[in-house]
């Protein structure tokens, strides 16, 4: 009974969600170890040897493999697969373009954003929004599974290799698809689903102008990422990556600020897995207040200056 994690990394250093996604393993039982797919990618996999619990590391370089283009990915997966019982990917955007297409070529059905496991073979994860848990069995003899970060906690990265590095051959490629090129956005701020600290804006700040004045010097003072609601996404409040919610990003961050968020299911299923959260609404009845550990009834125009003065 051996797991297998796919791996998320830039080839030097390991993506955050990959280390929630090892923890998962880790419950499955058995041996677990760590695919490192990409070119150059040394760093990373000792990065990799380095996590608590990790057995062994599968370094597999390649040109093909360099940009973890999902078609190319995925026929590396399946050829290592047979020698697996689990294949788990982190439910980030990453891992849902490459498991889908190995569950397809082996012929089983993907169980999605895990957020417990219960048995080798059952697990549950959320539907409705969050609203309810399912209890899902999977029966096939390869399960392969997204794992939602937020409900696991990362495993812990040793000052030492704990695993050994074993350098696998590359499988020929379709083809198909190949990389062009990419456009990185670059931000100061930390990446919002690895924040520990996320203050997030709703439709009631009004304007673009508005929620930058009163966002971004909150967000400044706590070194925070800024996230943001539907509602304000769709007005043309914030940009389109930084919505927190159902169709958004999913975060747990030590602490999520909301000001100005009613507290739609879609925004809460994005959110309430927050170690501490803490909301600001002049409206006593926002759903908002009932997952939120402090709640103030303010407006926030006078609440989040005034906060933002005594950081």
């Amino acid at each position: 009974m051996t797991t297998l994690v796919i791996a998320e990394h830039d080839n030097v250093s390991l993506k955050p969600a990959t280390l929630n996604t090892v923890t998962a393993a880790l419950q499955c039982g058995g041996e677990v170890h760590v695919l490192v797919a990409g070119l150059a990618a040394g760093a990373a996999a000792a990065s990799a040897a380095q996590m608590a619990g990790v057995s062994k590391v599968l370094l597999v370089e390649a040109d093909t493999l360099a940009h973890a283009v999902a078609e190319n990915m995925a026929a590396q997966i399946v050829a290592l697969a047979p020698g697996y019982s689990h294949l788990l990917f982190a439910a980030t955007a990453a891992g849902k373009n490459m498991a889908p297409r190995v569950a397809a070529m082996l012929d089983v059905a993907q169980v999605s954003d895990i957020s417990k496991v219960i048995s080798l073979d059952t697990f549950e994860r959320p539907i409705y929004a969050g609203n309810a848990i399912a209890t899902v069995q999977s029966l096939d003899g390869i399960k392969v599974l997204t794992v939602r970060s937020t409900g696991f906690d990362a495993v812990a990265l040793t000052n030492q290799a704990q695993a050994a590095i074993e350098n696998v051959a590359a499988v020929a490629v379709p083809g198909y698809t190949q990389y062009l090129g990419s456009e990185i956005a670059k931000n100061d701020r930390p990446e919002l689903t690895a924040a520990k600290i996320i203050v997030s804006g709703g439709r009631a700040l009004g304007s673009q102008e508005k929620f930058n004045e009163v966002m971004t010097p909150l967000a400044d003072k706590l070194g925070a990422a800024i996230g943001a609601s539907r509602a304000a996404v769709d007005a043309g409040y914030a940009a389109n990556d930084l919505q927190v919610g159902q169709t958004g990003k999913i975060v747990a961050p030590q602490l999520y600020i909301a000001a100005g968020i009613s507290g739609a299911i879609q925004h809460l299923a994005g959110m309430k897995d927050s170690k501490v959260i803490v909301a600001i609404n002049k409206d006593p009845e926002a759903p908002i207040f009932s997952v939120a550990d402090y709640g103030l009834e303010a407006d926030l125009f006078t609440a989040v200056p005034e906060l933002t003065a005594a950081l």
